[in-house]
């Protein structure tokens, strides 16, 4: 694994905010591993699509590009599959479907790696990585060992994994598996996939129609980051209880919000954002997206201290005239 010095992190990060690392390296092999250590500040980069860097990384950047996708248990109900972390999700999440693997169409054109999915807990449209999550490897770099998660062990919440928590920094994700339905439940009652499946003239629709009616709403309302600098929700949907919802409700009842199982209510960021008057706002070269408030946008030259600044201002507003505090989803470096 070749190390390099003074690179430029501007193309592996979704933002396009222009810093450097002090060491640079290509994960492309598990051979490669081994030579990892913590004498310096490490980061593992995938897709770079849930980051912002706010300035220059006095460390070891390691891009993981560890490929691969094998199938390793099949049957005629489900399909165990093993998947590199270095795949790009979207990439993989469009193989499951052209096998008839059901499970992931609801998660179609998130940006980012499979190996930075279950950090994560990727989710849209009603699905979370989690219900179709079986297990993952990764490698432990103070130990030098390769250990085993099962879903219990990955402590999944919304957005959430034993690692960007107790276990953050500690390991790089090496394979992620998944069990994915040969038999799939159509799941369409999230969102505006009715709707668009309604404009595609689809009445029975299967994998690929509920994928490609996904693709639509995305592209439609959410900002391409090879065309403008962004990582996606910048935001997190905030709960509350269900009495703070309900007064909140009086007193605006356009809130947009959804019912969690464990009976706390979900409101919509992007609602919040909006009514506060950001949409569209601009900032020099930061800005909240004209067709989405959750997302936050460098035109251009951006730095990443301004978007922070501007995400600071953002949850303050929110704060003060509903009572909620939002929660960045994206990781400040």
């Amino acid at each position: 694994m070749m190390i390099q010095e003074g690179v430029s992190l501007l193309p592996y990060n979704t933002f396009k905010i222009e810093t450097s690392a002090r060491y640079f390296s290509i994960l492309s092999s598990v051979s490669d591993l081994s030579i990892l250590h913590t004498r310096v500040p490490l980061l593992v980069l995938g897709g770079g699509s849930n980051m912002l860097f706010t300035k220059d990384f006095d460390g070891w950047v390691i891009k993981n590009e560890l490929k691969g996708i094998e199938v390793i248990l099949e049957n005629a109900d489900y399909v165990l599959v093993r998947v590199g972390a270095g795949v790009v999700w979207h990439e993989w999440v469009l193989h499951s479907i052209e096998n008839g693997w059901g499970g992931l169409e609801n998660l179609s054109l998130i940006p980012g790696s499979v190996g930075a999915a279950p950090i994560q807990n990727i989710g849209a449209y009603g699905v979370e990585l989690v219900q179709t999550f079986h297990a993952l490897e990764a490698y432990h770099i103070a130990s030098k060992e390769v250990h085993h998660f099962s879903k219990d062990d990955c402590k999944f919440g919304y957005r959430e994994s034993v690692f960007k928590g107790a276990l953050r920094g500690q390991y790089i994700i090496m394979n992620v598996q998944f069990k994915l339905s040969k038999k799939p439940d159509i799941n369409i009652g999230y969102g505006a996939i009715q709707q668009e499946l309604d404009k595609m003239g689809v009445v029975e629709p299967k994998i690929k129609d509920v994928s490609d009616a996904v693709i639509r709403i995305r592209q439609s309302k959410l900002p391409d980051p090879n065309q403008i600098g962004n990582a996606g929700s910048f935001f997190k949907n905030p709960s509350v209880s269900t009495e703070f919802a309900n007064k909140l409700k009086v007193a605006y009842p356009g809130l947009v919000s959804y019912s969690n199982i464990d009976g706390s209510v979900k409101l919509a960021a992007g609602w919040l954002i909006e009514q506060c008057g950001w949409k569209g706002v601009r900032r020099g070269d930061a800005g909240c997206h004209e067709k989405q408030a959750l997302v936050l946008v460098n035109f251009g030259k951006a730095r990443g201290a301004e978007i922070l600044a501007l995400s600071n201002e953002i949850i303050q507003s929110v704060q003060d005239k509903f009572g909620v505090h939002l929660e960045r989803e994206v990781n400040i470096i």
